[in-house]
């Protein structure tokens, strides 16, 4: 069997869960005897591991379809009209970028390429998100009329226009991977075009899969999608070489560590509330808020109004060997998510030994047993954990213990089996 895949981040190269997911999944896959894997990324940089697949970017590929007509909602009756660059009609530079870069009287997008007919991907998530999205479908319907495989398999809202784009033209099954919903991004408030496209995604798909049975309601509630083409399989962690090697804590303070996105989504506000409750029952603490996003000015202006700066750390974004460093030096991991579909970091912070404690609304808690659940928004109750965990030698070696066990038994490749499964009733269909 061979899988087309499409993902938009790919190890190294990472803002968070969904490249870290996509690699172990895929690795877990490789286990699988006669199992082949192209993945389609926006742009490769040339460092990433790529034993178990077949890994291109779509920057990489030299356009030849000429015209190609897509009816997705997004942009309804929109056509691509690819051209190279030299052969785009314009007056000045202005006029130019309007060309190469707008919608043209609401009908046509003219699509730049370089002399040699390839589309530059920045493959970030940036201004330009939505066009280069529908630029990447344009490019893996050239991919499915140039390759052969057996089913498509695509990774998040940000792929499904590729996916969609790859069953029209080939005619193969379409699994979609609800990595996360727009439900969840935003608290509710919903982006109208992202839910258009994860909506028209999972009208399209054969089959789909979800992290969790949190996403697998929001997706047959919040989508109207058939329950029965919708099936929950677990992520997984992936083994990591960095785990036990030694590190110089180099503080007696006891460190408590949030790891993610710093937006409304992580929930790093009832963090923050939670660690100030902390400090004011014990001195010897030091909280640390791992990432990036677009509260952390927020944060920090939050974190300085309660005086507790002295007992706070803001790293900036983490990957990598600096997340497992980060972990050796920490005695708790919180992540106190207000919707997580899943949350592959508290399965991190287990397998390096430190005991965590997670909101009742992720995905992760639905599998894990040795850890503490709390409601995100019960800031007593979180604090009341904290504290314990840091002052009762014997629970905390317990839940560690335990958690360290559990982690390191969640593995990819009995994932890969499930996921394995759902293409084979793809294709049977």
């Amino acid at each position: 069997m061979r899988v087309l895949m499409f993902g938009w981040e790919f190890p190294p190269h990472i803002s968070g869960g969904l490249g870290t997911a996509c690699f172990g999944l895929t690795k877990g896959l490789s286990t699988i005897k006669n199992l082949e894997i192209l993945f389609v990324v926006p742009k490769t940089y040339g460092d990433e591991e790529k034993d178990a697949i077949q890994l291109i970017g779509a920057s990489e590929i030299p356009m030849k379809i000429t015209k190609i007509k897509h009816d997705f909602d997004f942009h309804k009756n929109l056509e691509y009209i690819e051209a190279g660059s030299n052969l785009i009609p314009y007056a000045t530079p202005e006029d130019f970028y309007e060309l190469t870069r707008k919608k043209i009287k609401g009908k046509k997008h003219y699509i730049e390429t370089t002399k040699d007919g390839f589309i530059p991907f920045s493959g970030k998530y940036g201004s330009n998100l939505f066009e280069e999205i529908y630029n990447y479908s344009l490019v893996a319907a050239q991919i499915a009329q140039t390759h052969k495989f057996d089913v498509i398999h695509a990774h998040d809202w940000l792929t499904y226009p590729a996916g969609i784009a790859a069953k029209k033209v080939s005619g193969k099954p379409l699994v979609v991977h609800v990595h996360a919903t727009d439900f969840d991004r935003s608290g509710g408030n919903v982006n109208p075009d992202v839910y258009r496209i994860e909506k028209q995604g999972m009208n399209e798909a054969d089959k789909i899969i979800t992290v969790s049975n949190l996403t697998r309601r929001t997706v047959i509630n919040n989508y109207a999608i058939d329950r029965k083409k919708v099936g929950t399989i677990y992520n997984a962690v992936e083994p990591s070489k960095w785990v036990n090697k030694p590190i110089d804590k180099r503080t007696n303070e006891k460190v408590v560590t949030f790891l993610g996105r710093i937006t409304l989504q992580k929930g790093p506000e009832y963090f923050v509330e939670a660690a100030y409750k902390v400090i004011k029952r014990m001195d010897n603490v030091r909280f640390v808020m791992a990432g990036s996003g677009d509260m952390m000015h927020k944060m920090v202006e939050r974190v300085a109004k309660l005086g507790i700066m002295d007992k706070f750390n803001f790293t900036g974004f983490l990957k990598g060997e600096d997340v497992y460093r980060m972990f050796s030096k920490s005695d708790l991991y919180i992540m106190p998510s207000v919707s997580e579909p899943f949350g592959i970091s508290p399965l991190e912070a287990m397998q390096s030994g430190v005991p965590v404690i997670i909101s009742k609304q992720s995905g992760v808690s639905e599998i894990l047993k040795h850890a503490i659940k709390v409601d995100f928004w019960d800031i007593d109750k979180t604090a009341n954990a904290i504290y314990s965990l840091l002052n009762y030698p014997a629970l905390s070696k317990t839940i560690r213990d335990n958690g360290e066990f559990e982690a390191n038994n969640l593995k990819w490749e009995e994932s890969a089996k499930k996921v394995f499964s759902i293409y084979k009733q793809a294709i049977n269909k």
